[in-house]
């Protein structure tokens, strides 16, 4: 059975995240059930690259997907937008892929952007992309405070109760902090996360940009490895799934 790698951007809004879940529809029900048609009636297998959660979107998902026809990219991507609208999922390009590839564990790296619109005018055009935060936010505070968390520890302090990794050891290569004009825009990387890793990150972040908190707080957060003592798990709209890497480039159409 031919496999074929998908970049895939969605709205993460109308979904219960991206996996198959029995409460509600989701982005990985959508691909599945749009590529029954090619797969002889019955939903295709898919893997993602990273599973995001209710109301988190994505710029460059990479999908792995498992389809009985034996089509050309191109008419694979081109038929699989026609079966999924009017969903807001869109798949942008597609690729053959290796039988022994996985979209989830040949992966090297993830990047996720997370968005603030800090200004007083709640957002109108910008709904359901940001997280609005009115008060004064001092962004240069947030990324010095940041830069103190990068590298390889246990990030235990900003873990999902939920999660279910073995472990919370994670090297992060990246985590940036930026203002654009009434933007603040958050940007992180590591080969993987841990659930809810970069909104909690972010949440208590933030409580160094209000002012709440001094810079070496979230280093200490850290240290302390405590997760009921960080901040707010930052609201899923604002998180954005950007970009999955692997060792060697797909050929993507």
């Amino acid at each position: 059975m031919p496999r074929y790698a998908l970049l895939v951007e969605y709205d993460g809004a109308p979904f219960v995240g991206w996996q198959r879940q029995t409460t509600g529809l989701s982005v990985q029900q959508v691909l599945e059930d749009c590529a029954a048609p090619l797969n002889g009636g019955v939903p295709a297998a898919t893997q993602a690259s990273g599973r995001t959660d209710a109301g988190v979107h994505a710029e460059g998902q990479v999908v792995q997907i498992d389809v009985a026809a034996d089509l050309p990219p191109l008419r694979l991507r081109e038929a699989l937008n026609a079966y999924s609208r009017p969903h807001p999922v869109s798949v942008i390009a597609a690729a053959r892929a290796p039988e022994d590839w996985s979209a989830r564990f040949s992966c090297i790296g993830r990047s996720y952007r997370y968005r603030i619109l800090n200004r007083r005018a709640r957002p109108a055009l910008l709904a359901g992309r940001v997280w609005h935060v009115p008060q004064a936010v001092d962004a240069e505070a947030m990324h010095a405070a940041a830069q103190t968390i990068l590298g390889r520890h246990d990030f235990s302090a900003f873990r999902a109760a939920a999660c279910q990794a073995k472990d919370a050891l994670r090297t992060l290569n990246q985590l940036d902090v930026r203002r654009e004009g009434d933007e603040i825009l958050v940007h992180t990387a590591a080969r993987s996360f841990l659930h809810h890793q970069v909104r909690n990150m972010v949440g208590s972040l933030m409580q160094v940009g209000l002012g709440r908190r001094p810079v070496p707080w979230v280093r200490q957060l850290l240290d302390g490895r405590d997760r009921t003592l960080a901040g707010q798990n930052a609201p899923a709209e604002g998180l954005t799934f950007l970009t999955a890497r692997y060792p060697a480039p797909l050929d993507w159409c």
